[in-house]
């Protein structure tokens, strides 16, 4: 089913069993994810945490600095043919990445999240979020930047994006409380000068907390969205190239708990963020969605997509808490107008994620049958896949980090390529190719996957720039790793 909030008309609660889930692909093949009654977002339970986004990391000032190996320069994958060895952005503690390609130059820039090292500024706090660019199509960086803390916050959460006249746009989350929340800044000099802060949760606004931004703007970044949670799933919209914003547009009407985890811009305007959303402790199902506007921002559609059981625990790694490993989306939208979101779920409480595909010709109306994209059985955990449209229509790129290697702390980076819209399957590809260079690198992969996010940015060429986190634990310490090619 489709709801428009202004007139969302609930059905009843549909019970879901384990039984169902073989039969899926075949009722929603048949009947269309917008025509369906298989999903609800009917939840009950109290909201318990009206000020508390999702877990962020306390930091713990260790890092491996002396034991991690950076390299400068690039050699070729040994693993992966056509792409360059991975390489790791610094011995600092730095997690959850962010990467965008400038689609009319060489410029490619990267950001991060980092808990140690020299202070960002006089007095200001760790996290902080730096940014840097290549001039060379990632051969080589220049020197990282901080992002402007004329408040002195903790930073988290960064979101880049370039336009076509190389315009970056950016986003991120201040505040450890989740106040002020989230951020938006553009730069036109590749991050020497910044224009005024654009604050989407000021204390006297609805909400008056957020967390947990995704950024997306139209080819020409006149069209620029931001979505974020509190707790609820918002909106916010710019029409002339970030310099004023609309109102923060609420896009549910229940009482769960929602994240956007990636966004598009379609050629025709519409525009998509992929959604997953949950109980107020995580227990239960989790709902996979992609909510649409079709006029600019100012009416959401929910679009279901799938449901995943409840997530596996993660005891196992130090600091990981419940809710960690629960379903999560990718999203890319290609030069047609088709859509494909990458995601994952499991069939029974507790199981392992698998990681699944499903597009859409039509807007999001209707959607292929599930397929799952990495080869693995059901007994491999998959966490964080993203998705990024190439060149010409049909062309797409998967990546995601699963533990097929040995469960549970032996993790990798895999990348596979569709140029039919998902007809057929390239190869899967290692990203992360290294034995050795930080403690936390095996023969067999690396102990956790560092952050709840990894990306990738395909650029004019139609090379590949994924960037990822690795690390010791959900606590740490660990290191932003990258590679490019194609």
């Amino acid at each position: 089913m489709s709801h428009e909030v202004a007139s969302s008309q609930r059905s009843s609660v549909v019970s879901w069993r384990a039984a169902r889930w073989a039969v899926l692909p075949l009722v929603l093949a048949v009947a269309g994810v917008a025509g369906s009654k298989l999903f609800t977002h009917e939840d009950t339970t109290p909201s318990f945490r009206p000020y508390t986004g999702k877990g962020k990391r306390d930091k713990t000032g260790a890092a491996f600095v002396a034991e991690t190996q950076v390299h400068a320069t690039s050699v070729a994958s040994m693993a992966a043919p056509g792409f360059d060895s991975e390489r790791v952005w610094s011995g600092q503690d730095d997690w959850e990445p962010a990467v965008a390609a400038d689609p009319s130059s060489n410029s490619v820039y990267q950001m991060v999240t980092r808990y140690t090292g020299p202070k960002p500024c006089t007095g200001c706090p760790f996290p902080g979020v730096a940014i840097r660019r290549s001039t060379d199509s990632g051969a080589t960086w220049g020197a990282e930047k901080w992002m402007p803390n004329p408040n002195k916050n903790h930073m988290y959460d960064p979101q880049v994006e370039v336009a076509t006249d190389g315009t970056v746009y950016v986003g991120w989350l201040e505040g450890r409380t989740y106040k002020p929340g989230i951020m938006f800044a553009k730069t036109t000099n590749g991050g020497t000068t910044w224009t005024n802060r654009y604050n989407f949760t000021p204390m006297q606004g609805t909400p008056n907390w957020s967390d947990k931004p995704v950024l997306a703007i139209s080819a020409d970044g006149r069209d620029a969205y931001m979505a974020f949670n509190a707790s609820d799933s918002y909106v916010a919209s710019s029409h002339d190239f970030g310099a004023t914003w609309s109102a923060n547009v609420k896009t549910n009407s229940d009482t769960r708990y929602w994240f956007h985890t990636a966004g598009a811009v379609a050629p025709n305007g519409n525009v998509y963020f992929a959604t997953t959303d949950f109980t107020q402790d995580y227990t239960g199902d989790a709902i996979i969605s992609v909510i649409r506007s079709t006029n600019g921002g100012a009416t959401w559609t929910t679009l279901p997509i799938d449901v995943s059981r409840e997530m596996p625990a993660c005891a196992w790694a130090a600091g990981c808490y419940f809710g960690f490993f629960g379903a999560f989306a990718g999203l890319a939208v290609d030069e047609n107008g088709t859509v494909m979101i990458a995601y994952t779920a499991n069939n029974s409480p507790g199981a392992p994620m698998s990681i699944y595909v499903r597009t859409s010709t039509d807007g999001g109306n209707t959607w292929s049958p599930r397929q799952q994209v990495s080869g693995q059985p059901l007994t491999v955990n998959h966490h964080n896949p993203t998705v990024a449209a190439g060149t010409t229509p049909g062309d797409f790129r998967v990546v995601w980090q699963d533990d097929r290697n040995g469960s549970p702390n032996k993790w990798n980076v895999w990348y596979r390529r569709t140029t039919n819209g998902g007809g057929s399957w390239g190869s899967t590809l290692q990203m992360s190719d290294l034995t050795s260079g930080a403690p936390y690198k095996s023969a067999l992969g690396h102990a956790f996957p560092y952050g709840d996010y990894l990306e990738i940015a395909v650029d004019a060429s139609g090379s590949n720039h994924i960037i990822w986190g690795s690390g010791a634990s959900f606590t740490g310490p660990g290191g932003v790793w990258y590679t490019r090619g194609q």
